[in-house]
Parts: structure tokens; C-alpha cells; sequence
């Protein structure tokens, strides 16, 4: 039947993967993923003639299955097809009747077995979004854009912060996914999505914040204790605190991996004495690191890879992730919290961790506490101290030419700061680069959705320095990407009006010429270039 995915950025030959995804994927598992978004198409469609009247229950569906079909997040065929027996259902439930839309019927289509679903997969997919490669290319920034926005308001719902209006959003994106619409018109959908998504990413700050407090600096260790572990890995905090509580006391440690690092700089969560630190890098290295730590891995969200035997029956997964032959922490019931006493009985059964690294980690430099610093950073800017301030957030990911981040942040000069989100901080949190006036040089915001608080610390110091633009700025953008997050946080870049904006490795490839030459001429996007003329150029504001 074959397959095309290229929604991330490490897709074979830069044309899409066709076969087996880079990323362990393979077609059926593919497949299934494009009838899931299918589907919720489908559920679009049939809330779109209720015209406002749909119950969040409807948002809060269309948000987990996008997130299901982010790379890396779900490779379980049997929890792919329960999700869009869900999504009939639910549809179904709406009890409208629609009229057929143009190359899509996902509003009649009611089989939902396996075979079924395969079946579906011959007629979708991203070939069916357009005939026309541009509008085809256009809807697909779209779709990947909802897809990442997906995943905020998922985690978002998951401390139950809901904005109605973000849920009618994806209605409104996902109908026009199936509707014949101009360039024009699909383009000023793309600029909305970033609107959307700067809401989406406001409102997870705002959950985060307010149920654990404001991040506050802090020095994170590298290191091990003596006490068997577990690691958490993902982005799900709510995850973390209900393992921290109950792993108190039992004599288990805790330690983050990859985007739960950050969870060590909320207040909430440094009470508890046996959460230890983090271990490892980043979530492209766990095959190696999750061999090494020897206790119970979790995974609360995206970013898995092909699991190996040797750790395999001690790794679990949770909430939208799954992975064939692991074990599946059910959702909590309502009011009530997951069962993770698998995870720690199992833990007092294994060793501790193998030391692989001895040091520290600083962050928690989101906008709040760089706010706190608001005065001390003008003065360094005015001063001249702080000649310019470089934006490297984004993801990181397996190929060779991401070392372009690590030899950046190495080769800036000593006047400039690094402020960062998400994995690709992992490129170079770790160098040794040093401080301004006690200011680090780099500034870690905290997970790839802190990418926001990047975005207000801009925003709050054009106000500082009365400046009607946001790119007349000391600003840099230098920005790595990978998967359909990094997309949603580009348009939310975008719709804020950064111009100038460097995206590698490379760009996107299902972007067509003519759409990358649309971005190139109204936002100055730039693919990325030798380690020296990057820094050059953004040395001086090009």
C-alpha cells in the first residue's frame, strides 16, 4: 500500500520515508496514523454544522488524536485503532448530516476495524489533501502546525486548563483541511494557526505556573545516588508529581531524562529529597542511556525510540504515548490519580543507576525570573556587556550536521547570551561558556512549549527599550527543528511578527520552492550556513 511521512525533519533522503520511517515507524503503523487524522477530520466536519454549539469533550478528542500522530509519540497499532473507534464514535454522537467534501468522505466512512482502517489508508494520507503540490504544501504546514498544538493543550487539559476557543480552532483547521481554498486563503490559515498557537502556549505556561509556581534558577546534578531509580522522560508534569508522591519514602530515587529536566526549576517539586537530578541527554541517545540506568523507565509523551530487548520489560509508557509490548499506565480516573506502583515495586528489584556523567546542569531562566533580571540585563545591554542576545531553541535530533548548534554556541563571542527551550539546548547546555556580569551565558527557558516565555522575554524587552519594532531587537533567531512542535512555535514566531528567522538543518522539506519562497520574501526565513557567516551575520542583526 506504501507510505509517505515527512513531518519531521530527519525523513530519509529528505523526500519523506516510504518504507519505515526514520524514526522506527513502520507502513500499517504509518497508515493507521493518517486514517486517525482522517477521522478527526471526519469529527471536524460534523461539529463544523453545529456552528459553536460542540462540547469541549469534542476539543479535548481532536487534541489527543493529533497528538497520537506526533513523531515519536504512539507506535502501538492496537491504541492507534482504539483511537479511531473513539473518533467515530464520538462523530457518530453528533448526529448530524453533511454533505460530501471534495476528495474526502471521512464524515460518512463508519468501518473501524484494523482491517478496515488499513483499508481507509489506500484513499488518505497527505496526497489526498491537494492535487496541487503548493496548496498540498500549505495545508500540510497547517496539519502539522495543529498537530503540535495538539500536544500543548493536551497537557494543558491534563491539569484541566481548557480555551474553548483553541478547540473551535481546530474544527475551523481541520474542516478547511478537506475544503478546496485558494493559496491566499490556506496561507492566512497558516498565520492563524501561530496566533492559536501562542494562546495554546500561554495557557500551558499559565497551568504550569500557577499548580507548581514559577520556574526559579537552579543547579540540576548529573550524577547518581545509591538507591535504585526510575526515570521519567517526556513532558507531563502531572506525571511527575504523582510519581514523586508515590515514590516517597519507598527508598526509589527519581531522576528526569530529556524534556523533563525542567521539572527540577518548578518550586512544587523541591520538597521531595529523592528526586536526584537528571540523567543523560538527549531522547535520540536513550537506547544507550535507558541500557544504562537499570531501573524502570517512563515515558509520559513523545520522543520514543525502537526499544531494545535489554530494557524493554522494564519501560513503560503513559497518557498518549504506547509502544508494542510495553506495558500502558491507564489514564487516572476522574479525580483521582495513575497507578504507578508497577514502576516502583519494580525498581526496588533492580540495581542502581550506572553513573555515566558527574556534574551540573543550570536552568530555569524562564520569562518570570529573566523578568527578575530585567534591570541587571539593561544595564548589561546598554553597557555594552551584552552585545546581542541569540535565540537557539527547537529540538534536537540523530544526524551529524546538528553538531552546527554545538560549534555556534562554542564559537559566539563572550558578549553574547544563548537563550534556549526544548532538547536542542542539549547541543551545548553542558559547554562550558561562562557568565556575563553573573548573568550565564546560557539561558535554558525550560521545554519546547517554554519556547513562549522566549517569546514574552522579546517581547517585554522591546517595551524596555521603546522600540516599535520586535526585530529591531538585539535578537537573533537560530533555530533547530525537528518535529510538528517546532513548527507550531515557528508560526507562533511568525504571527509575532520575527522576521529573519535561521531554520536547520535544513528546511522543511514539505515545504515546495514556491512556498519557502513565500516565507523567504514576507519573514526572511533563512536556511542555516557555515558555523563562521552565521555568527557574522547574526553578530550584526542579518
Amino acid at each position: 500500500m506504501g507510505m509517505l511521512c515527512n513531518q519531521c525533519q530527519e525523513s530519509i533522503h529528505g523526500t519523506g520515508c516510504t518504507v519505515r520511517g526514520v524514526c522506527g515507524k513502520d507502513e500499517p503503523t504509518a497508515q493507521l496514523q493518517d486514517v486517525l487524522v482522517y477521522a478527526t477530520e471526519g469529527l471536524a466536519l460534523a461539529a463544523e454544522k453545529l456552528e459553536g454549539s460542540v462540547s469541549r469533550k469534542v476539543g479535548q478528542l481532536i487534541s489527543e488524536s493529533l497528538f497520537v500522530t506526533v513523531t515519536n509519540t504512539n507506535f502501538d497499532e492496537d491504541a492507534i485503532v482504539a483511537q479511531i473507534r473513539k473518533t467515530l464514535a464520538v462523530r457518530d454522537e453528533l448526529n448530524v448530516t453533511l454533505v460530501h467534501q471534495p476528495n474526502h468522505d471521512a464524515a460518512h466512512w463508519s468501518g473501524s476495524s484494523k482491517e478496515d482502517c488499513l483499508s481507509k489508508a489506500l484513499e488518505v494520507g497527505l496526497d489526498s489533501l491537494s492535487e496541487h503540490e503548493d496548496l498540498r504544501s500549505l495545508k500540510s504546514l497547517v496539519l502539522f502546525g495543529l498537530k503540535g498544538l495538539a500536544a500543548y493543550t493536551d497537557h494543558a487539559a491534563v491539569l484541566d486548563y481548557h480555551d474553548d476557543d483553541i478547540y473551535t480552532f481546530y474544527i475551523k483547521g481541520l474542516a478547511a483541511l478537506t475544503k478546496e481554498l485558494s493559496a491566499d486563503e490556506l496561507t492566512a490559515l497558516v498565520l492563524e494557526t501561530g496566533g492559536v498557537a501562542v494562546k495554546a502556549m500561554a495557557l500551558l505556561d499559565k497551568a504550569n505556573t500557577t499548580t507548581y509556581g514559577q520556574p526559579e534558577i537552579t543547579t540540576v546534578k548529573t550524577g547518581v545516588g545509591k538507591n535504585p531509580g526510575i526515570l521519567i522522560s517526556g513532558h507531563d508534569l502531572r506525571d511527575m508529581e504523582e510519581l514523586l508522591k508515590q515514590t516517597a519514602g519507598t527508598g526509589v530515587d527519581l531522576y528526569t531524562h530529556c524534556e523533563m529536566l525542567p521539572a527540577h526549576y518548578y518550586p512544587a517539586f523541591k520538597k521531595y529529597p529523592h528526586f536526584i537530578g537528571n540523567y543523560g541527554g538527549s531522547w535520540w541517545q536513550q537506547d544507550k542511556e535507558f541500557d544504562t540506568f537499570n531501573g524502570p523507565i517512563l515515558m509520559t509523551t513523545n520522543c520514543i525510540v525502537p526499544v531494545r530487548e535489554s530494557y524493554r520489560n522494564r519501560m513503560f509508557t503513559t497518557g498518549m504515548a504506547g509502544y508494542p509490548g510495553l506495558k500502558h499506565i491507564p489514564a487516572r480516573p476522574e479525580g483521582g490519580h495513575k497507578d504507578f506502583s508497577e514502576l516502583v515495586n519494580l525498581a526496588k528489584t533492580c540495581p542502581s543507576p550506572k553513573e555515566i556523567e558527574n556534574g551540573t546542569i543550570t536552568g530555569g531562566f524562564a520569562h518570570n525570573q529573566v523578568l527578575a533580571l530585567a534591570d541587571k540585563v539593561v544595564e548589561a545591554v546598554k553597557s555594552g556587556a551584552i552585545k546581542r542576545f541569540i535565540v537557539m531553541a527547537g529540538c534536537d535530533g540523530r544526524h551529524a550536521s546538528r553538531k552546527y548548534y554545538t560549534d555556534v554556541a562554542a564559537a559566539l563571542p563572550d558578549n553574547t547570551i544563548i537563550l534556549t527551550a526544548g532538547c536542542a539546548k542539549y547541543r551545548y547546555n553542558k559547554l562550558e561558556l561562562g557568565d556575563i556580569g553573573g548573568i550565564p551565558r546560557v539561558l535554558d527557558a525550560g521545554q519546547c512549549n517554554d519556547s513562549y516565555s522566549l517569546a514574552v522575554i522579546a517581547l517585554k524587552l522591546q517595551e524596555v527599550f521603546a522600540l516599535d519594532d520586535i526585530n529591531d531587537l538585539p535578537i537573533s533567531f537560530d533555530i533547530a527543528w525537528y518535529e510538528q512542535k517546532a513548527v507550531t512555535v515557528l508560526l507562533a514566531l511568525l504571527y509575532l511578527g520575527v522576521k529573519g528567522i535561521r531554520l536547520g538543518p535544513t528546511l522543511p522539506e514539505f515545504l515546495t520552492p514556491n512556498v519557502a519562497a513565500v516565507l523567504v520574501e514576507k519573514f526572511g526565513i533563512k536556511p542555516i550556513g557555515k558555523v563562521d557567516a552565521d555568527i557574522e551575520a547574526m553578530m550584526v542583526g542579518a
